[in-house]
């Protein structure tokens, strides 16, 4: 360093230290971190896993190496009296990480295993990215939903082959990392990619057109034309371009995709939303007559994005009604009471009845958003419980032996749950063999972490936790949870027995508690201040010689960046 000057020295000098503080191997990580809470052991949870490798050696003939380090250092701990639910949280986990790919770009996230013909450069698709963000953005190695998000605004990413919440997809992410440097850094892809919908998807009306197929939802009912699924995601879009632009210092950037979301918010539901349905539906393109007149399960998807102003709640009463969307194993995509219900169609993926877990994950990601709101008299937490149950029931396979085992597949029947795309598919003899396994198409620990438990993501210090338990619960417990650079523990103890940290809803951040409701009543805790280590931008340096193999990439924009490490575990 004897040759820098004045401001550099200083900052080299923060390098090094940097540098010799870092443990291990690890670059795009969050800044420091506390070892993870002792709430919750990791091993007390293996069983789980050394049974799933033993189902998938056993339906499938063959299984890889348990990866169980990488379960220990990356997932957030669930434990819950519900083993059922408990069991399907960590099979998702053990299902998703099959789906992390890295590449020459670094990592990918995929949906299918095998390689598909309609999907892009490293078998990626945009359809579900978004669920597939949510899901990633709770791992501790922050690596992995950093690259993911992005991949799909570098050249090999195809963020419009089919329908996808790009930016609300990447605040999301911001909103739970606390880091705004992979956002802003985004906005102008964003704004880009926000410009090239308008300019192939928008009429002149100011609402979007989309087909069924490029939503993914081939074969529905409603059809295509202005379809609730683009146009709230182009509000979710213009939104969070909204506030990422703000974060940026872009005032009058922020100003247009504020006014951009407010008209097509007003735009949705004076068009969209049917008054004698009661319910948002599909209106066909140029159509003098309006909506389709079938409610289809995307019509909850404005709540998705907190489109409806609560005058608009009545249509959650058709969630359970039984010519309306009820199910065994999960919600129907279209009303049970359409004359069209379960048409004929020569093809395994249908979205004109069957239950698609990527359409029950949006439905209970809306229905969290709307039990979070203003009071209303609907529908409730209960219902929120009801539906997860019969998602946690729906992912499941009876195999040969007669066994049932966990499994996430593609469509299924909603009254008897078989899966019907694995079922058309066998019969067929197509190939591949078990295409749908381990199908990354939904998602289910996102809405664990902030729906059932009711961690709210949100900009700043201050959190607000809303559990959606049962009041029979007598306990619960998420631990090791990534969130603003900290670690989080949430857990209920209702006499102080279970975990003997005292009785209530206790927050911890880093091990140290900082809020306690005695009820399950939702509680707002303050985070303390995180401080980053920072080193010169556009330096490109590799240290691992100085500091045992330890490397690092510098990431963000302007002057300075952040220089994140690695959990310690």
């Amino acid at each position: 360093m004897k040759n820098l000057r004045g401001p550099w020295r200083s900052r080299w000098a923060r390098v090094v230290l940097v540098v010799t503080l870092l443990p291990q191997p690890g670059w795009f990580l969050p800044a420091r971190q506390a070892p993870p809470s002792p709430l919750l052991q990791p091993d007390s949870f293996r069983h789980y896993f050394a049974e799933f490798e033993r189902d998938e050696n056993e339906v499938l003939g063959d299984a890889p190496p348990l990866p169980w380090d990488w379960f220990k250092q990356n997932i957030p701990l669930l434990d819950v009296p519900d083993k059922e639910l408990e069991e399907t949280y960590y099979f998702r986990w053990y299902a998703f990480q099959k789906h992390i790919v890295r590449t020459s770009n670094g990592f990918v996230i995929t949906e299918f295993l095998d390689n598909v013909p309609w999907a892009g450069k490293f078998n990626t698709i945009d359809a579900a990215a978004g669920h597939q963000l949510r899901e990633a953005r709770w791992l501790r190695d922050f690596r992995y939903v950093h690259d993911y998000a992005e991949f799909w605004f570098g050249p090999d990413g195809e963020p419009r082959r089919y329908s996808f919440w790009a930016a609300d997809s990447v605040y999301q992410i911001f909103l739970a990392t606390g880091d705004k440097q992979l956002a802003v850094g985004l906005l102008p892809s964003l704004e880009k990619n926000y410009q090239a919908w308008e300019a192939t998807h928008q009429d002149t009306n100011g609402l979007y057109w989309q087909i069924d197929d490029r939503d993914g939802m081939e074969f529905s009912i409603g059809g295509s034309g202005y379809r609730p699924t683009i146009n709230s995601y182009m509000y979710g879009d213009a939104e969070a371009i909204s506030h990422i632009a703000e974060m940026a210092g872009q005032e009058k950037l922020s100003a247009d995709y504020y006014a951009k979301a407010d008209r097509l918010r007003k735009l949705i539901s004076l068009r969209l939303w049917n008054t004698h349905d009661e319910f948002y539906e599909t209106v066909q393109r140029n159509a003098a007559n309006g909506w389709s007149g079938t409610r289809e399960l995307i019509g909850y998807i404005p709540w998705y994005f907190d489109i409806p102003s609560p005058h608009f709640d009545l249509a959650w009463k058709f969630l359970f009604d039984p010519k309306g969307f009820a199910g065994k194993y999960g919600p129907t995509t279209a009303e049970r009471g359409s004359p069209r219900f379960n048409f004929t169609a020569p093809h395994e993926c249908l979205w004109n009845g069957p239950s698609w877990p990527f359409a029950t994950t949006q439905t209970l990601v809306a229905l969290a958003n709307l039990l979070n709101g203003p009071p209303q008299s609907v529908i409730g937490p209960r219902e929120y419980r009801d539906v997860l149950a019969d998602y946690v029931r729906a992912q499941h396979l009876q195999i040969a032996n007669g066994k049932i085992i966990p499994w996430i597949d593609e469509d299924l029947d909603p009254d008897t749950g078989q899966w019907i795309a694995r079922t058309i598919l066998e019969e067929k003899k197509q190939p591949p063999a078990n295409r749908g396994r381990y199908y990354n198409h939904s998602g289910f620990a996102d809405l664990i972490i902030t729906g059932l438990v009711g961690v709210r993501p949100a900009t700043g210090n201050s959190l607000t936790i809303h559990p959606l338990v049962t009041n029979q619960w007598q306990w619960f417990a998420l631990d090791d949870l990534p969130y603003h650079g900290h670690l989080l523990t949430v857990f209920y103890d209702k006499t102080g027995s279970k975990y003997h940290r005292g009785a209530g809803l206790r927050v911890l951040c880093d091990g140290a508690m900082i809020g306690s409701e005695p009820t399950l009543a939702p509680i707002t805790v303050r985070l303390p201040t995180k401080k980053g280590n920072f080193i010169p931008s556009g330096i490109a340096v590799h240290v691992g010689a100085m500091a045992g193999a330890v490397g690092f990439r510098l990431i963000g924009f302007g002057t300075t960046v952040r220089c994140r490490r690695r959990l310690r575990l």
